[in-house]
C-alpha cells in the first residue's frame, strides 16, 4: 500500500452494489474516496443519452482526486461492479497531506505515473493502423497473460475482432 493510501486507514468503509451512484456531476464535493475493491467508473453523461468514460478506478486507486481542488464534481461515479470504498472528509484528507509530506509526495508520484501512462495511451491512439498500435503496446508492455487480449484491444482503442484479425495475421 502506498504512503498516501494509509491516510484512509480510519476512513468510513461503504459498500456499493453494481450500478450504484457514489456521486453525480454538480454535487458538492465533501469527501475523498479510495477504492478498496471492485470497479468504479467516472462518467460524463452526454446529450445523446450515452456516457463518456473519463476514468475507471480499481482497487488501490483514488477516485475523483481532482475534486480535492473543486467545489463540485465534474462527472458521475458509478460502480461497475460491487465495490468497497473508503470515504473520508475532504478537509481531513487535505489536513493529512499537510501533516504527512511523505504521503503527499507519494500521491504526487502516483499521479505523475498516471499522467505518463495517459500520455503514452494518447500517442498510441493517434496511430492509424492496428498493427502499429499493437507494436507500440507490445514494445512497452510485453505480451499479456492468456485471456487478457480483450483488455489490450480496449487500451489501444480497437475492437476485439480487429485485434484478433491482426494477431491471426501475425501467426501466419
Amino acid at each position: 500500500m502506498s504512503d498516501w493510501q494509509h491516510i484512509f486507514g480510519d476512513a468510513l468503509m461503504k459498500t456499493f452494489d453494481q450500478g450504484a451512484v457514489l456521486f453525480r456531476r454538480e454535487d458538492r464535493v465533501h469527501s475523498m474516496y479510495l477504492v478498496r475493491s471492485g470497479i468504479v467508473a467516472l462518467e460524463r453523461p452526454l446529450t445523446d443519452g450515452t456516457a463518456l468514460t473519463l476514468n475507471v478506478a480499481t482497487a488501490g486507486m483514488a477516485l475523483a482526486e481532482a475534486s480535492l481542488f473543486a467545489t463540485t464534481y465534474h462527472c458521475d461515479a458509478i460502480a461497475r461492479m460491487n465495490a468497497e470504498i473508503a470515504i473520508m472528509p475532504r478537509a481531513a484528507f487535505r489536513s493529512a497531506l499537510r501533516e504527512r509530506p511523505d504521503a503527499a509526495l507519494s500521491l504526487i508520484e502516483t499521479h505523475a505515473k498516471e499522467v505518463q501512462s495517459q500520455r503514452t495511451r494518447i500517442e498510441i491512439l493517434r496511430l492509424r493502423r492496428v498493427s502499429d498500435r499493437l507494436d507500440v503496446w507490445l514494445d512497452l508492455n510485453a505480451e499479456p497473460p492468456t485471456g487478457e487480449w480483450i483488455r489490450v484491444a480496449d487500451q489501444i482503442g480497437v475492437s476485439p475482432p480487429a485485434l484478433y484479425r491482426e494477431l491471426a495475421r501475425r501467426r501466419k
